[in-house]
């Protein structure tokens, strides 16, 4: 009963990364009879395990069931799954964190001790910092990638930062998870071009609209249009620095939602940023640590900077 336990054990895991096999190559990798393959499929069936047998050979192939049967994880698995579900307890989705703590406790219950210990080990050591950021609804989140699959228009009510609530109307491309919230980035049929959204701000109207065309994505690359829009766009103090090393030099010194990199050339490359200050936006540029100039801003970073300066030499002759 041991050796039959271990042996299906490793059909199932034989299935699960690979998409076909012939039963030869299961019986030759197990060690057995092509006979004893279709007995142990047939016991993985009864377990609830879609086995599916592929057209025009004894072939063999693990499909979706209606249904979830046990899974076999490896330890790097197993350790990502418990890590990631006692992430999701306390993350930015709402509704999800009491099933996630109870699909932890089933997991770790059924651990290895070895394994125990290493997502203990790593739990016990990690300290969150930040304080809690909004929280969005699954069900939401669900409805906008729906409608992303299908391609279908969304309407929902919309409460900007400033404005009063409005009922906008998208082509929905992608969700974006940037930090603590949830993002939407898509395009405005009304005003004709590419915008983000909250998730935590809008609540979804159904049913969705017709079917549309997908766009290219804004930029190229939705991460990078998003970046873009956070730490420049949505600022009250804008600017450009030239930085006078390369993109691939500072792109590890500038941290999302902290300013665009483009590059100019193999010696110099555009730093764009926006902050809530001139202060911040001194700060922040020069926390680059190279060579910079300054090359579009408002009137007020450049008397920031010129202050900045008049300190830092007054620090050096005053020693």
């Amino acid at each position: 009963m041991v050796d039959t336990s271990a042996r299906l054990l490793k059909l199932l895991s034989l299935l699960q990364t690979h998409r076909d096999w012939s039963g030869a190559e299961l019986a030759e990798r197990l060690g057995v009879t092509s006979r004893t393959v279709r007995r142990d499929v047939e016991r993985l069936r009864g377990l609830g395990y879609p086995v599916n047998a592929t057209r025009g050979s004894a072939g063999y192939r693990l499909g979706a069931g209606a249904s979830l049967p046990p899974l076999l994880l490896d330890d790097d698995e197993a350790v990502a799954v418990a890590v990631g579900l006692r992430t999701a307890a306390g993350g930015s989705v709402s509704g999800i964190e009491e099933t996630s703590l109870r699909a932890l406790t089933k997991l770790e219950q059924v651990l290895p001790s070895r394994l125990r210990h290493r997502v203990g080990t790593l739990h016990a050591a990690t300290v969150r910092v930040g304080g809690v950021g909004p929280t969005v609804s699954p069900d939401t989140l669900m409805a906008i990638a729906d409608a992303c699959r299908r391609h279908e228009r969304l309407r929902f009510d919309y409460a900007g930062p400033r404005d009063a609530a409005t009922i906008r109307s998208v082509e929905p491309h992608s969700l974006v998870s940037f930090g603590r919230h949830w993002y939407l980035v898509a395009w405005d049929t009304d005003r004709e071009d590419w915008r983000t959204f909250r998730v935590d701000r809008l609540t979804p109207r159904a049913p969705t609209g017709p079917r549309f065309a997908p766009r290219q994505p804004p930029d190229g690359d939705v991460a990078a249009y998003l970046a873009r829009r956070l730490s420049s766009r949505t600022w009250p103090f804008q600017a450009t620095v030239t930085l006078h090393e390369s993109a691939e030099a500072v792109a590890d010194r500038v941290w999302p939602g902290m300013g665009v990199v483009e590059a100019v050339d193999d010696h110099r490359c555009l730093l764009h940023v926006g902050a809530e200050t001139p202060s911040a936006l001194v700060w922040m540029i020069t926390s680059v640590d190279v060579g910079f100039t300054l090359t579009s801003g408002p009137p007020e970073l450049a008397d920031a900077l010129r202050a900045q300066a008049a300190r830092c030499l007054h620090a050096v002759r005053a020693r």
